[in-house]
């Protein structure tokens, strides 16, 4: 199969690319830049272009046999001076149905859509919170496109444990070292409450499922282990060798401050993916010890 990664160069998208080419499928990264040396995905082929501008043609996109849209910001991406609007609109709301319609324009027969479970588990959680708003409109919309020349699906995964070179490895920089007991300064403890976890080879699995039968139009609530933040602390704290026991307190922590947990401090996302999507999309499970481990791995590695 043909495939183009849209945001091939950011964690999500980077293993997802790595996992196809693995199964034998030609890939091809959508990046704004050229890719750096250092990259995993350096020896890609690359198409430059920036869907919230937009700057991709239909002749571009057509001859792909499929799409993967892993490009779909977040609260990270946004700067203080960007007008929440403006910027919804451009990365999620418009942006990615905007970009859903013209592979279709193209001919291109399968958009799997990586989006975020906080709408699809909770749609309460959308109201008040622009970001979750925008999330749930360009998973809908994208959908909306669906028809029988039209394969779109949408994958909504829960907080994903993986790091590549580069931005992703340094935004744990700070927490591999705390983990490893180099930070003196960060209490050891957890916020009380959890959520789900997923790793990203998980992910990468189940988006090579979706490109090959997942049903037209439809929405997949993915997911692999309910954790505790105590919990997934832990793990860090054991991967890095740091030989501490992490407690849990009702109090706000820097590496996880309260505005990062959607849910409120105290609460928990908790469920388990039907046996449908299981089924269909055929990914690994119980995953995220591993995970948490290549991903202290990746961020030593990266200096």
């Amino acid at each position: 199969m043909k495939i183009l990664v849209i945001g091939g160069t950011g964690m999500i998208g980077a293993h997802a690319a790595l996992h196809l080419r693995e199964q034998g499928n030609d890939v091809t990264l959508a990046a704004r830049s050229p890719l750096a040396d250092g990259s995993p995905v350096a020896d890609f082929p690359v198409l430059i272009g920036d869907y919230t501008i937009p700057s991709f043609t239909p002749d571009q996109l057509s001859g792909f046999d499929g799409i993967v849209f892993a490009a779909g910001q977040d609260v990270r991406h946004k700067s203080a001076a960007d007008d929440d609007a403006e910027f919804w609109e451009k990365t999620q709301t418009g942006g990615v149905p905007r970009f859903a319609a013209l592979a279709k324009q193209a001919g291109v027969p399968r958009f799997v859509q990586v989006g975020s479970y906080y709408h699809h588990l909770r749609p309460d959680l959308a109201a008040g919170n622009p970001y979750i708003t925008a999330r749930q409109a360009a998973d809908e919309r994208a959908r909306a496109l669906a028809d029988d020349s039209f394969t779109v699906s949408t994958l909504n995964p829960p907080s994903i444990i993986g790091a590549v070179p580069g931005a992703s490895a340094n935004r744990y920089r700070r927490m591999v070292s705390w983990a490893a007991g180099n930070e003196p300064g960060i209490p050891d403890f957890a916020p009380t409450g959890g959520t789900n976890y997923m790793s990203a080879r998980s992910l990468a699995e189940a988006i090579w499922g979706a490109l090959r039968g997942a049903e037209t139009g439809t929405a997949y609530l993915i997911g692999d282990q309910n954790l505790r933040y105590r919990e997934f602390f832990q793990m860090l704290v054991d991967a890095a060798g740091g030989s501490r026991v992490i407690e849990e307190r009702d109090e706000e922590h820097p590496l996880l401050p309260d505005g990062f947990i959607i849910q409120g401090r105290g609460n928990v996302l908790a469920y388990e993916p039907d046996s449908e999507a299981m089924q269909v999309l055929d990914y690994t499970r119980n995953d995220c010890a591993r995970a948490v481990q290549d991903l202290v791995d990746v961020v030593r590695a990266a200096g």
